[in-house]
This record gives structure tokens, C-alpha cells and sequence, in this order.
């Protein structure tokens, strides 16, 4: 299972990002936006992601991704079983949900 300690160094690595703590929850944040955020228990994160490729995402691999509350259903995000995923998966997750948050020379100076 993907730890919050492998979330966040991933996360911090990136420029322009640092932590929060919302509502005992730890969310990643660029500026006020936030692109990673972990359920209070740590065995989910939500993260950035397109609305309009969402359901097909969900769909595709519905044992990995769910959508989100009702009330984020608004938002470009989709949620992810932290024991569904590796470390690579979820660097990817997390590089793409900031690459959304950022300029785009910032986000290209970032290799995946």
C-alpha cells in the first residue's frame, strides 16, 4: 500500500506545492488550489483530474478509482484506494493532478 510518507515526498518535490492540514485532513496545495487531498484514515486520496475522462477512468478500473462526494463532484477530481496502487502509479497521480495547478512551463519542468 502507498504510504502518506511516499504522497507527500512526492508531492513537496514539486515546485509551488506545500501541505495543509483542512478538517484533520492532509491536502497538497498549490497557491489556494489543492491537487492531492488524503481521507481522514489515509487509505484513500483524492487528487486532480479531468471531469470530462473522470467516468472513463472510474470505469475502466473500478476496484482503483471512485468518484467523488456529491458535494466535489463539481471539481476535476477522483478518488484512488491507496492498496490499489504502487508508488509509480502514484507519482503519477500526483505529478498530473499538480500539472493541472501550475503554469505550463512550470509543470513541464517536471520528467515523469
Amino acid at each position: 500500500m502507498v504510504t502518506v510518507e511516499e504522497i507527500r515526498e512526492v508531492a513537496l518535490s514539486l515546485p509551488r506545492a506545500y501541505e495543509a492540514i483542512v478538517r484533520d485532513r492532509i491536502k497538497f496545495r498549490v497557491g489556494q488550489i489543492v491537487f492531492v487531498a488524503l481521507s481522514r484514515d489515509e487509505t484513500t486520496m483524492g487528487f486532480g483530474y479531468p471531469k470530462d475522462e473522470r467516468d472513463a477512468l472510474i470505469e475502466a478500473e473500478p476496484e482503483k478509482f471512485f468518484p467523488p462526494s456529491k458535494s466535489d463532484a463539481r471539481f476535476n477530481w477522483v478518488q484512488v484506494r491507496l492498496d490499489a496502487i504502487d508508488a509509480d502509479e502514484m507519482r503519477e497521480l500526483v505529478i498530473d493532478a499538480w500539472r493541472m495547478c501550475v503554469p505550463k512551463k512550470v509543470a513541464a519542468s517536471i520528467d515523469t
